[in-house]
């Protein structure tokens, strides 16, 4: 009967003439927590900025409710109140919507640069990586025949 081959020791020394270089995969972990730190960084500062803007306008809200929610002596006051809240409130929506849209410009230009920074490192890196590789790969191969 015939004996099938074991191939385990054929796979060891193909994989052996081959050496991965782990530290190409370490440097793009690393690169790549650093980059999710620092776009956590921007969400978390645009977020708090955001809850800031928030919690001013509902407080001035409120405080403005407060005002036109006291009794009148006239009825005609009654309707300047609420036009007085009306056109505040118009002009409060408008201040706080730009500053909004200012947090939003800051997010997507930071969001940008960090970007742009890390596919410039991933880019060096990966050369970086590639020119190890083949290298390793030459060195592997004359090796090989050599033998």
């Amino acid at each position: 009967m015939a004996k099938t081959q074991d191939f385990t020791a054929v796979m060891k020394d193909m994989m052996g003439a081959f050496p991965v270089d782990t530290a190409a995969m370490e440097d793009a972990f690393k690169t790549t927590a650093t980059l999710n730190e620092k776009l956590s960084g921007v969400a978390l500062e645009a977020a708090e900025k955001s809850a800031e803007i928030s919690s001013k306008w509902t407080k001035d809200t409120i405080a403005k409710l407060g005002e036109m929610s006291k009794a009148k002596a006239e009825p005609a006051d009654y309707a300047k109140a609420m036009t007085d809240f009306a056109s505040a409130t118009a002009e409060v929506a408008a201040e706080n919507m730009a500053a909004f849209a200012e947090i939003a410009k800051k997010v997507q230009m930071d969001t940008v640069e960090l970007m742009m920074a890390a596919g410039k490192d991933m880019s060096e890196d990966a050369a970086a990586a590639l020119k190890k590789a083949t290298n390793d790969v030459t060195a592997a191969a004359k090796k090989a025949t050599a033998k």
